[in-house]
């Protein structure tokens, strides 16, 4: 997965429009339940772009146990809360254990991967510079 504006990678299915609108509400849960239904989830990983402004991004990811998100970083500041489960992100040498309902926010060009130590979800926030 890549924090990039722009990476065509993270595009693997149509989205759902609205994705930037003055107000957008989201049941998390439904979402969830969602990402585990795609295809995409029998292969240990899912995500869905909720919000995509140019500078401004919020993103699901679904991991199941013991998946990883390899070491990559952004150019844009970011938030990782995780909203179910339990997830481990590793940065600068240190390990942040994130259980459901903590949130950690990496500075830009830090990099970072992320482990799923249960099957887990987390909201990825990501602000680019202008």
């Amino acid at each position: 997965m890549s924090d990039a504006p722009n990476d065509d990678r993270q595009h693997r299915r149509p989205h759902t429009p609205p994705m930037a609108a003055p107000f957008l509400e989201f049941d998390l849960k439904s979402e969830l339940e969602q990402l585990h239904e795609e295809t995409e989830w029998a292969n240990g990983q899912n995500a869905r772009t909720l919000v995509k402004f140019d500078d401004f991004r919020v993103v699901l990811v679904a991991l199941r146990a013991r998946a990883r998100v390899p070491g990559h970083q952004t150019k844009g500041r970011i938030s990782i809360h995780t909203v179910a489960g339990h997830i481990i992100v590793r940065a600068e040498g240190r390990t942040f254990d994130l259980p459901g309902g903590a949130l950690l926010a990496l500075d830009h060009n830090l990099p970072h991967e992320v482990e799923a130590v249960d099957d887990s979800a987390f909201l990825l926030t990501i602000a680019w510079p202008r």
